[in-house]
C-alpha cells in the first residue's frame, strides 16, 4: 500500500495523464445557458396567451418583451463588478436562483387585472433582468479561467449554442404547457427548474486549483495554454478588489478594436432576440400556426442554430491549430454566418410553410456559426479585467434585447406586417459584417494604460 502511494507521489504533471475536468465545466455552462434563454423565452411562447388576456396590443407587448433588456443592460457593470470582486461561482449561483425565483413569480400574475397585472408582470421581467446580468459576463471569464487559447473557440461556442438548444428543448415543452394547461404554467415549471439547478451548480463549479475533480496536469496544461488559473485566487485569500475603474472602461470604449466588437455584438444579438421574443407570435399572427404548432416548428430553426453554433468554434479553432492568425480564425465564421443571417428576408417573398422554417433555419445556422463574440472578448479582454470587459460587451450585445423587440412591435403596428422587421434583422447582420471587415483590426489582448 505504502509503494502505491509513494509511485503516485512521484508521478509528475508533465507524466501524469491529465483529467478534462474542464469539458464537464463547460458542459454545465451549456445547461445553465439553455435554462437562461429558456427563462428569456417563457415570455414569447406564452405571449399571444397574455396579450389576449392582458388585452394587450403589438407594442404593448413590445414593451414587456423589453423590460428584461431595460434591467439586464443596467445591471452590467455592477455584475461584473460582483464577478471581479467575489469570483465567478458565488456571484453566478445568486443569479441562477433569483431569475428562477422571479421567473416562477410570473406564473401568478394572471391573479391580478388590468394595469396591475401589466405593471407587475413589467417588473418581473426587469426583475429576471438584473438577476441575470452577470452570467455571460461568467461564462466568459470562467473560460478565460479554464481553458488555453487554441481551446477556448469550442469552449464559448458549446456555451453559446445553448441559446439555440433552449429553444430546442424547451419550445415544445412550452408550447404543449401553454396549449393544455394555459400560459401560468411555463413560468411555474421553468422557474421551479432553475431554482432545482442551483444545487447541481454549487456541486460542480469550482477554480481551477481548487476543484476536487482537476489534476495537476490539468492545470499545468491549460496555464502553458494561456488559461487565467489564478483569476480568482485573490477573492479566495481575501485579497481587496477594487470597483470597476471607469478610467479602463473609458479605454475600452475608446480603443477602435475593442468598439467594432461592441457593436457587431449589438447587431448579432438582434437576430437571437427576434428568435426569443416575436418568432412565435410571428408564427401564430403572420403564419397563421396555433400556439402548439409554433412551439414545435420554432423548434426547428433552433436545432440549426445549435450545430451552427457549436460549428463557428469548432471551425475557428481549427483554424487556429492550422496555423491560421487569431483575427483571421475568429472573423471567417462572424462574416459567413452573418451573410447567411441576412437570408431571413427571403421569409418575405414565400408562403409555404416549410419553406418559411427551411429559411429561418439557414438564418439562425447563421447566428450560431457567428456568434463567436465571448471568445473574442476572451481573447481580448484585459487580465485584470475579464468580467468588466465581459460587462461592457453585454451592455451592447443587449441593448438590442431593449431596442429590438420595442422597434418590430412599432414596425408591425405601423405597417401591418412582419416583412419589415425581417428586413431590420437582416440589415443587421450586414451592419455585423462591415465591423469586422473594416473597423476591428487585428484581434488581440488589450493592454490598459495607467
Amino acid at each position: 500500500m505504502n509503494m502505491t502511494n509513494d509511485v503516485t507521489q512521484n508521478i509528475t504533471p508533465s507524466t501524469a495523464k491529465k483529467t478534462n475536468v474542464r469539458w464537464i465545466v463547460v458542459a454545465i455552462l451549456f445547461i445553465v445557458t439553455i435554462i437562461n434563454y429558456a427563462d428569456r423565452a417563457t415570455i414569447a411562447l406564452a405571449g399571444p396567451e397574455i396579450a389576449k388576456d392582458l388585452h394587450m396590443d403589438s407594442v404593448a407587448m413590445g414593451y414587456i418583451f423589453s423590460a428584461f433588456g431595460w434591467a439586464y443592460v443596467l445591471c452590467q457593470l455592477p455584475g461584473g463588478y460582483l464577478l471581479d470582486r467575489f469570483g465567478s461561482r458565488k456571484v453566478y449561483a445568486g443569479s441562477i436562483f433569483f431569475w428562477s425565483l422571479f421567473t416562477l413569480f410570473q406564473g401568478f400574475v394572471g391573479f391580478l387585472a388590468g394595469f396591475t397585472a401589466i405593471a407587475t408582470l413589467f417588473a418581473l421581467r426587469f426583475m429576471v433582468g438584473a438577476s441575470e446580468a452577470p452570467s455571460f459576463p461568467a461564462n466568459s471569464r470562467i473560460v478565460a479561467a479554464w481553458f488555453p487559447a487554441a481551446e477556448r473557440g469550442t469552449a464559448a461556442a458549446i456555451f453559446s449554442s445553448g441559446q439555440a438548444a433552449a429553444t430546442v428543448l424547451f419550445g415544445p415543452l412550452m408550447g404543449w404547457l401553454v396549449f393544455t394547461y394555459g400560459w401560468h404554467y411555463v413560468f411555474v415549471v421553468m422557474g421551479a427548474l432553475g431554482m432545482l439547478f442551483t444545487l447541481v451548480w454549487n456541486k460542480f463549479i469550482h477554480n481551477p486549483k481548487d476543484h476536487p475533480m482537476a489534476n495537476e496536469a490539468e492545470i499545468e496544461y491549460i496555464t502553458e495554454g494561456g488559461g487565467l488559473v489564478d483569476m480568482d485566487q485573490a477573492k479566495k485569500d481575501g485579497a481587496k478588489q477594487d470597483g470597476p475603474n471607469m478610467k479602463y472602461v473609458k479605454q475600452l470604449l475608446k480603443n477602435r478594436m475593442m468598439l467594432g466588437i461592441y457593436i457587431a455584438q449589438y447587431c448579432i444579438n438582434a437576430t437571437i432576440y427576434f428568435f426569443i421574443t416575436w418568432f412565435p407570435v410571428y408564427l401564430v399572427q403572420a403564419r397563421g400556426m396555433t400556439i402548439l404548432k409554433a412551439g414545435f416548428a420554432a423548434s426547428v430553426p433552433a436545432i440549426f442554430g445549435f450545430v451552427g453554433g457549436i460549428l463557428g468554434g469548432m471551425l475557428s479553432d481549427f483554424l487556429l491549430k492550422r496555423g491560421y492568425s487569431l483575427t483571421i480564425a475568429r472573423k471567417i465564421p462572424i462574416i459567413v454566418g452573418m451573410l447567411l443571417g441576412t437570408t431571413i428576408i427571403a421569409c418575405n417573398y414565400v408562403d409555404t410553410e416549410w419553406i418559411v422554417i427551411a429559411v429561418m433555419s439557414v438564418a439562425f445556422f447563421g447566428k450560431g456559426l457567428g456568434q463567436l463574440g465571448w471568445t473574442v472578448n476572451s481573447d481580448t479582454a484585459p487580465k485584470a479585467m475579464v468580467g468588466v470587459s465581459g460587462a461592457v460587451l453585454n451592455i451592447f450585445g443587449n441593448l438590442t434585447s431593449i431596442i429590438t423587440p420595442i422597434a418590430i412591435g412599432y414596425i408591425i403596428k405601423i405597417t401591418g406586417s412582419f416583412n419589415g422587421a425581417l428586413v431590420y434583422i437582416a440589415v443587421h447582420c450586414l451592419v455585423a459584417i462591415f465591423c469586422y471587415l473594416f473597423v476591428v483590426g487585428e484581434i488581440k489582448r488589450v493592454e490598459l494604460k495607467d
